[in-house]
């Protein structure tokens, strides 16, 4: 889930924390050495390194690694131009080639996970599943994920050419022309026995708005029961899962937030909400909003969860911006069902524990996987 805030105000309130936690005196003399021993090796290097460097290069790379250092998957550096990419995916509008690809690198390359219908990939005949292993020639095996981001992104109407490798282990060439991809985060329709199935894709900026319009207009078909689709959904915005919790959900608390002061959050749904049974689906890749969607439908007996465990993440990040654009998207709150109970490590475990095999689950991330091949809904529509 990821929030804004300004740089500012993060930076006074974590020298107030550090101020309480150990000292005026203490503080001030950490941090003295801690800024000197940097410009120490700043200076050493601007002055005696005797090859050629590149000054942004080597600032980039020192952020990265400090954020790196803290050992949470969940932080990151963006350059200034990966951080107008990530703001653009946030907003489910944004310039590239048109896929959703993994959260890590593996194998010398990107996994493709989904593929936007009407972008460059899908007319270039790219699929789920396959990999991206390198951008204009030049090879993934040594890139961070925001690199290889920022290859395969630019702007609209430039052209990249992909080397993609197919799960039989083939290369190709592909060559794409960049486009503007608005993603319409929210599939629905009506399946049998008046069963209304809506698949969330991911929960940022509109995923909200477009899956009430959905509930909306499954109930007018005569909807008498709900399946929410989570399945591969890598989380969003908190907003978005608080607005459509409250849309959902009677009236009651439905989510707890604790920041890195400590202060605590709670958030409420009100009285008015969508009087029907829900049976959620969800997997090993459903993530941070999506998990606490399935597990708050769970607590409070709202909701049967099908699938397999999710991922277990439980920790909120913002992304905080520096002078030049480029920001560091850092964790700074955990959060909680109502019931105060952690997800990270953990996850969720569904009511209906159910696996597929993996190649019904790259058939569903291809979108080619058939409501009768789908176990996981088949189960769903008869619980």
């Amino acid at each position: 889930m990821k929030k804004r805030v300004s740089l500012p105000a993060f930076l006074v309130a974590v020298v107030f924390a550090a101020l309480a936690g150990f000292g005026f005196h203490m503080w001030i003399q950490t941090s003295m050495t801690q800024t000197s021993v940097l410009e120490e090796a700043k200076q050493e290097i601007e002055t005696k390194f005797i090859g050629d460097y590149d000054a942004e290069t080597l600032k980039d790379a020192a952020i990265e690694g400090m954020v790196n250092a803290l050992g949470d998957r969940w932080s990151y550096y963006l350059s200034a131009d990966e951080y107008d990419t990530y703001e653009a995916s946030v907003n489910n509008a944004y310039v590239g080639i048109g896929v959703t690809i993994e959260s890590q690198m593996e194998d010398g390359g990107v996994q493709i996970k989904r593929v936007q219908e009407g972008g460059a990939a899908y007319k270039g005949g790219l699929k789920a599943g396959e990999w991206i292993v390198a951008a204009d020639g030049k090879s993934f095996d040594s890139l961070t994920l925001a690199q290889v981001k920022a290859l395969i992104s630019g702007k609209e109407g430039t052209n990249v050419t992909v080397t993609v490798r197919s799960q039989d282990g083939q290369q190709r060439d592909v060559a794409l022309t960049r486009s503007k991809i608005v993603v319409i985060p929210v599939k629905y329709q009506m399946l049998e026995n008046q069963t209304g199935y809506i698949q969330i894709q991911n929960f940022d900026s509109t995923a909200s708005q477009h899956a009430k319009e959905a509930v909306g207009d499954l109930m007018e078909q005569g909807a008498e029961k709900l399946i929410f689709d989570v399945r591969n959904n890598p989380g969003g915005l908190l907003t978005e899962l608080l607005d459509l919790l409250d849309f959902l959900l009677p009236e009651g608390d439905t989510f707890i937030s604790v920041d890195y002061t400590g202060e605590e959050t709670v958030y409420h749904s009100d009285e008015s909400c969508v009087d029907l049974p829900v049976s959620i689906l969800v997997n090993e890749e459903t993530y941070s909003a999506a998990e606490f969607f399935a597990a708050i439908f769970q607590e409070t007996g709202r909701g049967q969860v099908v699938g397999v465990q999710t991922y277990g993440k439980g920790y909120s990040q913002v992304p905080l911006r520096f002078s030049d654009g480029s920001a560091v998207v850092l964790s700074t709150a955990k959060y909680f069902t109502p019931s105060r109970v952690s997800l990270i490590g953990k996850g969720v475990t569904p009511d209906v524990v159910l696996s597929m095999t993996d190649e019904q689950n790259v058939a569903l991330v291809g979108g080619t996987l058939s409501i009768a091949e789908d176990t996981q809904l088949q189960a769903a529509l008869k619980g």
